[in-house]
């Protein structure tokens, strides 16, 4: 089992470039990539924003079939080839998983590239789910050059793992 779970995760833009920032997690300081509008904290659907607040770990989403289980604290769900999640603020399912049809266009947790090969669900607007405050605010994996994302937290694939190794439910990853 992994070593001492961390109580807090911080997360910064960097002065200066609005999309990428610093993760500051027990002794480490970690590059990530941030939401292309920066973080904001009116998140509204479709903004590109990483919203400020401060969240728990709710789940780890992992590919199965490229990767071991990780070592963790929180609860874990292999991603199917229908996973998905719903960014549509006029349906009922907003911003929660969701079962897809082949050409379905919601968001595709099984992707071709490793962004989601891991994925970190945390508690952005989930109780109360407000339609059109943001959905799939993730902790992924990044981009190469850490490219901005379309709103969640994404780092090294690598140091993601290490990192997932020290969450917990108890972990508050606060980002301002």
């Amino acid at each position: 089992m992994p070593r001492k779970t961390l109580s807090r995760v911080r997360v910064r833009a960097r002065p200066g470039r609005p999309s990428q920032g610093w993760l500051a997690a027990g002794p480490w300081v970690l590059p990530v990539a941030l939401g292309r509008g920066g973080i904001k904290a009116n998140k509204r659907e479709g903004d590109g924003a990483t919203p400020r607040g401060t969240f728990r770990p709710l789940r780890l989403w992992w590919r199965a079939d490229r990767h071991p289980r990780p070592p963790t604290r929180l609860p874990v769900r292999r991603i199917g080839a229908d996973d998905g999640w719903c960014e549509n603020p006029g349906d009922r399912r907003y911003n929660r998983p969701v079962k897809l049809a082949p050409v379905s266009p919601a968001d595709r947790l099984k992707r071709a590239d490793a962004l989601y090969d891991y994925i970190v669900e945390i508690d952005h607007n989930v109780r109360p789910r407000v339609s059109g405050r943001g959905s799939a605010v993730f902790v992924h994996a990044a981009r190469p050059g850490f490219a901005p994302t379309a709103g969640c937290i994404a780092l090294e694939l690598a140091t993601l793992r290490r990192l997932l190794a020290r969450l917990g439910p108890r972990t508050r990853i606060m980002v301002d």
